[in-house]
């Protein structure tokens, strides 16, 4: 049951930034997109190893790496959190 609400937080969060990326809210290179997608991977990430399911933790854990990776450039390059099409100040 616990594990359930955890893998539906997870999904929710990567699901949330996708959804607020469709509609114009956040740019894909936000940092407030990017640590969504990577809390929300990371934790079905985790769920995916602890069940054994290999297709699952490789979605994920690329998923988690790729957002990762993002979210470092934004953070080295000062990256702002702007609205998809939208420009920093």
């Amino acid at each position: 049951m616990v594990s359930q609400l955890v893998q539906i937080l997870g999904s929710l969060l990567v699901l949330a930034g996708f959804a607020l990326a469709q509609y114009g809210v956040l740019s894909p290179r936000s940092r407030t997109y990017l640590v969504l997608n990577l809390a929300g991977s990371a934790v079905l990430a985790v769920l995916a190893l602890l069940d054994r399911q290999w297709g699952f933790l490789l979605l994920e854990g690329v998923w988690a790496i790729v957002s990762a990776a993002g979210l470092l450039k934004a953070l080295r390059g000062g990256g702002q959190d702007t609205p998809a099409g939208g420009t920093a100040h």
